[in-house]
């Protein structure tokens, strides 16, 4: 397991995947991952199947800017927020809504909203 794998669950890495190898749809996120002491944020749908270190979801960095796209696992473990607290998986965070909604609420207010 590297770096990054050590924040998802053995299920949202399987759930990653499947995602990444159905049809192209608008999947519900499978994980959510955030700086405790920072505004950084992601919402996470699919998994690069060629390179399991190769996310795919809504990116926040607490810039105003949120975008869709790809991302490293192993740069977000590298992220420390102002007390130099690391990024953490959301244990708590469930949902039944499509990736497409919450990147229309975050371009219309300018963050990720949960």
């Amino acid at each position: 397991m590297t770096l990054g794998q050590s924040l998802l669950t053995l299920a949202d890495q399987v759930q990653l995947l499947v995602n990444a190898l159905a049809d192209d749809q608008d999947h519900v996120p499978v994980v959510k991952l955030f700086a405790p002491d920072g505004a950084a944020t992601w919402l996470l749908t699919e998994v690069d199947p060629d390179d399991p270190d190769r996310v795919f979801g809504l990116c926040d960095l607490g810039l105003g800017f949120p975008e869709l796209g790809y991302v490293s696992l192993a740069e977000i473990s590298s992220v420390k927020g102002r007390l130099g607290l690391s990024v953490e998986r959301d244990a708590h965070f469930v949902t039944d809504k499509p990736l497409s909604h919450f990147v229309e609420e975050a371009r219309m207010k300018g963050r990720i909203v949960t």
